[in-house]
């Protein structure tokens, strides 16, 4: 049961290190978000994105607008912060770092 929440907390900070790449493309409504995950393979559920997007904007890296839906109720559209800029351009040197350490490591 370990290696399981191993795996779960590697995947929760890569997640969202994504949702932040995403939103530097564009504002995203949430299924935008989680189908873009989809499409690189990355399965998320609803349930395990809207606790993260919270977490974002609850710490200033996100904002987020209504949008009147022609299918439906309106729709809440993500943005990237200035600050959340910041924070993704911080978490790419991160990543890049850690990419290549683990890369290093496992060479040897």
């Amino acid at each position: 049961m370990g290696f399981e929440n191993v795996k779960a907390q590697m995947r929760k900070g890569v997640l969202e290190f994504c949702i932040l790449s995403i939103l530097s493309k564009g504002d995203a409504y949430t299924s935008d978000i989680l189908n873009q995950l989809k499409e690189s393979q990355l399965i998320v559920v609803e349930g395990t994105i809207y606790p993260l997007l919270s977490r974002q904007k609850n710490m200033g890296l996100l904002s987020y607008r209504w949008e009147e839906s022609t299918q439906g109720p309106p729709r809440k559209y993500y943005a990237l912060t200035e600050k959340g800029n910041e924070v993704l351009r911080e978490l790419e040197v991160s990543w890049k770092e850690l990419v290549d350490a683990v890369n290093s490591i496992q060479k040897k």
